[in-house]
């Protein structure tokens, strides 16, 4: 059961559940003390164990839900827009679910041809439920992130925030490649190959170091290889580390 909830589940480990768990449980109580949703009526015995219930199993159908939205690359990383899709997908079935246990468990008496409107209200809660449990695995991946590269502070302010493709040693400076265009600073590529630890990519030349998701083609020919960046940049591959590159398959 563990194993099946952490592959098809939204959260990556036990916490993440646990945190799911205790959210949900903290939304049952608010909803019942509060009489949410015109159960004011009925006894908060019966009203608990309603609530309980409910979020408990949109939970597990959220979670199922949220394996296919909030984890597909469709958004661009707008996962909020993922979340609302998600919450609408959990909605609709879930309604039925609301619906039934209603008149079960608190005799609520609604007929079948208010579940139009009561899709809205239940879409409510799933809308609330999803943005809580999205804000908090935010925070807590923003908490686990590792620290940035330090080589990223070295970059000029025209360049901050760009996405480092190569650099290139000329005489005592560096050039820099990124996605914001190139710049100079002074700075040995031995001690730039250090800070740019945490950014895949490696020295391919005595005078190259290039990051792995900015090369478009990798050539061999003529006894050296060559490789294109996103920039149209083309770096040599010498032999000292052509091996290296062969073993990670860049080449």
């Amino acid at each position: 059961m563990k194993t099946l909830l952490l592959r098809y589940g939204p959260y990556r480990d036990l916490a993440g559940w646990r945190r799911g768990l205790i959210v949900s449980l903290v939304a049952a109580v608010f909803l019942t003390l509060s009489g949410a949703f015109g159960t004011g009526g009925a006894g908060w015995t019966a009203r608990l164990a309603y609530w309980v219930l409910l979020m408990l199993l949109g939970l597990v159908w959220g979670s199922l839900v949220a394996q296919v939205f909030l984890r597909s690359a469709t958004w661009g990383g707008r996962r909020w827009l993922g979340g609302l899709a998600a919450s609408v997908v959990m909605a609709a079935p879930f309604t039925v679910v609301v619906w039934f246990f209603s008149n079960l468990m608190l005799d609520a008496q609604t007929p079948a041809r208010a579940l139009p409107l009561l899709f809205f209200s239940v879409l409510a809660v799933a809308l609330v439920m999803t943005a809580l449990n999205l804000a908090l695995e935010g925070r807590r991946a923003a908490a686990e992130a590792p620290p940035p590269p330090k080589f990223l502070a070295r970059l000029p302010l025209k360049l901050r925030g760009a996405e480092v493709f190569a650099v290139e040693a000329e005489d005592h400076y560096l050039r820099l490649h990124t996605s914001r265009g190139q710049d100079l600073i002074l700075m040995r590529l031995a001690d730039a190959v250090a800070e740019l630890e945490g950014i895949e990519g490696m020295q391919v030349h005595r005078s190259w170091w290039v990051a792995r998701d900015a090369i478009t083609r990798a050539k061999r020919g003529d006894g050296r290889a060559t490789l294109t960046l996103r920039d149209g940049s083309r770096v040599p591959v010498s032999r000292t580390y052509a091996g290296a590159l062969r073993e990670r398959g860049w080449l």
